[in-house]
């Protein structure tokens, strides 16, 4: 397909859409990477996210030549947080370094033609199943960490008290219902800013002394540990991320592409090779830097929406970012209650994929099952992904189906099971005791 040309001022508008559609994640995701248990300092992560979105942006403008923005991704952001730092105690830098080598892996697989083996080899529902698992995973952090659920040790988990600030946060939710209902670009920031300054006004919270600051540069940059990330044990948690990161990269390209007319006479999405290897060269970039993987943002359709139809839009959007790297002062004063709506609702978007899942056989519907709610009550998105995988396989061997199985799937199936035993099972351990 031949995409029609545009003028400047429709891709300058076009790019501030995009960008206000997407701006929130400047104040969500640095609060979600230093969340209390990571470890990892605030302004460390708000300079991470503003480099890498202006960066990636502006070379995916360049380079792809479509309206695709990039930033650290929602999903990616709380698996790498809450499900390996905090669920899983892997240090921060060690965590870092595990996205780094996940991400060339995606390098190699973006280049060659083995990425396409490894998007056949998962079942659709799978592929579904994952997406509305990390959105259910992400809504209930969300809910966790506005109080409106709290532990109990009856029931486990219990509905909270309903006090000002859990009320706050619920207006938040609203707000962004909505005006994203209304297909507003700024839904999601403006919520933020409305619960922010009720805050403010009522006392909850002070303005800070001063409004801008320098970039820190120290806290995160190039602290990765890549040599400590390099073992046996991290290969599940790699391939965990790079499946993450690799469905999640694809489902938005498809989405734009298509939804935008960016395909071929083949139905196929323009500039794919391209795209994926800037997505995946993101990733790698973000470890460095000290974030969550960057990838294309779904947001950008906002921006194509508006009439953005090549890279230029990209690059504003990029110029955009940059004087949101003074900001830490301020963004470190906006309260959790205030960003925690936005990770209700984005979790309630990614759940949508549920009904593109089609499954009737048992054989197919306890994988999803198991993919799906492993990950919330895990606290692990790398569990759900393992135990889906694996039990796919074994119920289809079960069920005299292991032809529809690919090798490549075998493989991962294979890996997946190491895994699980090897960090679950106390088999291993009652064996040794035996031989003692």
């Amino acid at each position: 397909m031949k995409i029609k040309k545009s003028t400047i001022s429709q891709e300058v508008i076009a790019g501030l859409t995009t960008f206000f559609t997407m701006s929130y994640i400047v104040i969500v995701n640095p609060q979600v990477m230093s969340s209390p248990g990571t470890g990892m300092t605030i302004t460390g992560a708000l300079t991470a996210t503003v480099l890498i979105s202006f960066l990636m942006s502006f070379i995916a403008g360049i380079y792809i030549k479509l309206p695709y923005a990039l930033a650290p991704g929602m999903g990616l952001n709380v698996f790498i947080a809450y499900s390996l730092i905090i669920g899983e105690k892997i240090p921060w830098p060690t965590a870092l370094g595990l996205i780094f080598w996940s991400s060339i892996l995606f390098i190699v697989v973006s280049i060659f033609p083995i990425r396409q083996k490894i998007v056949e080899c998962l079942p659709s529902n799978m592929k579904h199943a994952m997406s509305c698992g990390i959105g259910l995973f992400l809504a209930f952090i969300g809910l966790k960490n506005l109080g409106l659920i709290v532990s109990n040790p009856a029931t486990f988990v219990a509905l909270g008290d309903i006090n000002y600030t859990v009320a706050l946060g619920l207006l938040g939710f609203i707000i962004s219902f909505i005006l994203y209902y209304k297909k507003k670009p700024y839904a999601f920031l403006f919520s933020i800013i409305v619960v922010t300054l009720i805050a403010f006004l009522t006392n909850q919270i002070q303005f800070p002394s001063q409004w801008f600051a320098l970039p820190d540069f120290d806290s995160h940059f190039f602290k990765l540990d890549l040599i400590g990330s390099l073992k046996w044990s991290f290969i599940p948690v790699i391939l965990a991320i790079f499946i993450t990161n690799l469905f999640d990269s694809l489902s938005s390209i498809i989405g734009l592409s298509t939804s935008a007319g960016f395909i071929d006479k083949n139905g196929n999405p323009l500039q794919l090779k391209q795209t994926l290897l800037v997505d995946s060269v993101a990733s790698a970039l973000s470890s460095l830097f000290g974030t969550a993987p960057a990838t294309v943002f779904i947001e950008s359709s906002a921006g194509i929406q508006a009439g953005g139809k090549t890279g230029l839009s990209s690059i504003v959007t990029a110029l955009c970012f940059l004087p949101c790297l003074f900001l830490a002062p301020i963004i470190t004063v906006i309260p959790a209650y205030a960003t925690t709506p936005v990770l209700i609702f984005v979790g309630i978007l990614m759940c949508q994929t549920v009904k593109h899942i089609q499954a009737e056989k048992l054989d197919d519907i306890i994988p999803i099952f198991l993919t799906i709610f492993l990950m919330p009550l895990t606290f692990s998105i790398t569990q759900g992904v393992l135990w889906g995988i694996v039990s796919y396989v074994l119920l289809k061997v079960f069920v005299g189906k292991a032809k529809i199985i690919s090798p490549v799937l075998w493989l991962l199936a294979v890996i997946c099971l190491i895994a699980l035993i090897t960090e679950h099972s106390t088999l291993i351990q009652y064996l040794s005791s035996l031989k003692n």
